[in-house]
């Protein structure tokens, strides 16, 4: 009877004990059962609260100063063409638009998982899309209701861009038409972000991402621009190019993913509209006239500003296997590929 009561009090006294740490904003974590019960999930289970606090294990916690109030994801689309600037046929060798469907769907099925753990943020999907047939059109809108989410789809007229590109490159040769479309639509995704509210998304339609992607970016986010009490760029991947040099750099710990600081990348990346803002001149530079390598502008801005990319991939690039800039290492291509089809 004696240690019925002895327990008893001891279970009164530990339920006590975590009220006060929940209403302190402590955790606990109780190792014999890998729990934590003051967030009431297992140690495995996601710990941090977006917008309050980043807990990484055995690392504690990182007060949130820098919360992501809303994501814009703006998509860049072309299935009229099947590479930019290479005459190479891709991984699987099928048509453009297979990849630019996959790819719409994997982003879509990553903003679904995050929705229903970032639920203060807003998040809005905006298509930009130049010559796809009205076909392909259907189909890429198929895709996007199968979710049941609103969008907003913008059809290029080069025309309104046209004339502030200088169409002779660095070169001195004159600019293929499809880069031109490719700096035309980068322009009017840029004038669209204008709008925009907090972070932005500027994605190609040859990027496959994993389901967890877009919450991995914005916890990422939160953690590391508080930590730094900077903005930050994100680029979500792994490129081969990223390892054919030796370069210092640093490492940093997000959700789930360790990240290092990168100084270039291709031209799909997030940044704060405060970022855009400070940067616009050179942002706007990329598409005033090709540059050699293309991003160069890009790559000045992160000489400023901590850009940072996934170890191991959170996007693939799905280019030629052969390509430094497309498929990222030590993943499983295939296994991603088809479950987007």
């Amino acid at each position: 009877m004696k240690k019925i009561e002895n327990t008893s009090k001891t279970n009164f006294i530990k339920k006590i004990f975590i009220k006060l740490c929940r209403i302190m904003g402590y955790e606990i974590i109780d190792q014999s059962n890998f729990y934590s019960p003051t967030a009431n999930k297992l140690v495995n289970d996601i710990l941090s609260v977006q917008g309050k606090k980043s807990i990484n294990l055995p690392l504690g916690e990182v007060k949130i100063t820098r919360r992501v109030k809303s994501l814009d994801i703006i998509i860049r689309t072309c299935a009229s063409v099947q590479m930019l600037t290479q005459n190479k046929d891709r991984i699987f060798k099928k048509d453009k638009i297979e990849y630019t469907l996959r790819s719409i769907n994997s982003i879509l099925k990553s903003i679904q998982f995050a929705k229903n753990i970032h639920q203060n943020i807003s998040f809005n999907i905006i298509l930009v899309d130049h010559n796809s047939s009205n076909e392909n059109l259907t189909r890429i809108e198929n895709v996007i209701k199968k979710f049941n989410f609103e969008y907003k789809l913008h059809n290029l007229k080069i025309s309104e861009f046209i004339e502030k590109i200088n169409q002779t490159n660095q070169k001195n040769e004159k600019t293929s038409d499809n880069q031109l479309s490719n700096m035309c639509n980068i322009y009017k995704s840029l004038e669209l972000s204008k709008s925009s509210q907090d972070l932005i998304y500027f994605v190609e339609d040859d990027y496959i991402h994993e389901k967890e992607s877009i919450s991995e970016i914005i916890f990422t986010y939160e953690r590391i621009a508080s930590l730094t009490k900077n903005e930050i760029v994100i680029c979500p991947t792994d490129y081969p190019f990223l390892y054919m040099k030796a370069e210092d750099t640093k490492i940093f710990l997000g959700e789930n993913y360790h990240w290092r600081k990168i100084n270039e990348s291709l031209c799909t990346f997030l940044m704060s509209k405060q970022t855009v803002k400070k940067h616009w001149n050179k942002l706007i530079g990329m598409c005033q006239q090709e540059h050699y390598p293309f991003e160069t502008p890009l790559h000045e801005i992160y000489r400023e500003e901590i850009c940072i990319s996934p170890v191991p991939s959170l996007a693939i690039h799905f280019t030629n296997i052969n390509s430094a800039f497309g498929l990222s290492p030590n993943k499983d291509w295939k296994k991603l590929w088809d479950e987007n089809k």
